[in-house]
């Protein structure tokens, strides 16, 4: 699944770009136009489904891997919560995309109800990612200021202390990408449950920046820079 992230972010950016320009080609009454861009989008968001069929399952070994190690409590319970709720999001989602592409037969208050159970444990997801976002944050300034603070003589000391702030520095970086991304995200379930009254082109927006980030910060993870 890890050979697909790369395809699915950038299905996803596309995705979301199509949701913001069919969003605007209404807007300008070209409504022949606008049908081509809601067809990709919605082509798009079913292969993406597809390809996130075995992702549940990941999650859920995350959680229990989170589960069995030590270290900071709140990190630790915010990294479960987290997991949980995509894998139910996740879980939901591909009962979805097995009813749209008539794999099972659903009624439609039972589709409809599956899709919004959906939409409301990815938020769950979202806001328990920027909670750990937070507390991983601080936890990492805290640290940071405490090695800034050592006075060490020996050059060797100063060397390793270097070394130390470099590599809080890089988890502190790409700790504030994930957050930024999140923050980004968790308008889009929001506006599925009605919380947030976003027009398509806002989300669009939303969606396209996050999936860039996301794209970008795995590009990074494989290649180093």
């Amino acid at each position: 699944m890890v050979g697909t992230r790369p395809v699915l972010h950038l299905y996803r950016a596309v995705q979301y770009f199509s949701r913001f320009y069919a969003w605007y080609l209404i807007s300008r009454g070209q409504k022949l136009s606008a049908t081509r861009w809601n067809a990709l989008k919605n082509h798009l968001a079913l292969g993406r489904k597809l390809m996130r069929v075995g992702r549940p399952i990941e999650n859920l070994q995350t959680a229990l891997r989170a589960a069995q190690t030590t270290g900071h409590l709140g990190e630790q319970l915010t990294t479960i919560a987290r997991n949980i709720g995509y894998f139910g999001y996740l879980s939901y989602d591909s009962v979805s995309w097995a009813n749209t592409v008539r794999f099972i037969a659903l009624k439609p208050e039972t589709a409809a109800r599956i899709n919004k159970t959906a939409a409301r444990l990815w938020l769950t997801g979202i806001l328990f990612s920027i909670a750990h976002g937070v507390i991983k944050t601080g936890r990492l300034t805290q640290e940071a200021s405490e090695l800034r603070s050592l006075n060490e003589k020996d050059i060797g000391g100063q060397n390793v202390r270097q070394t130390r702030l470099q590599a809080l520095e890089q988890v502190r970086a790409a700790t504030r990408q994930q957050f930024l991304i999140d923050i980004l995200d968790v308008w889009i379930p929001a506006s599925t449950l009605g919380l947030a009254n976003l027009n398509d082109g806002i989300v669009g927006i939303f969606g396209f920046f996050s999936s860039a980030l996301a794209l970008r910060a795995q590009w990074v993870k494989v290649n180093g820079k």
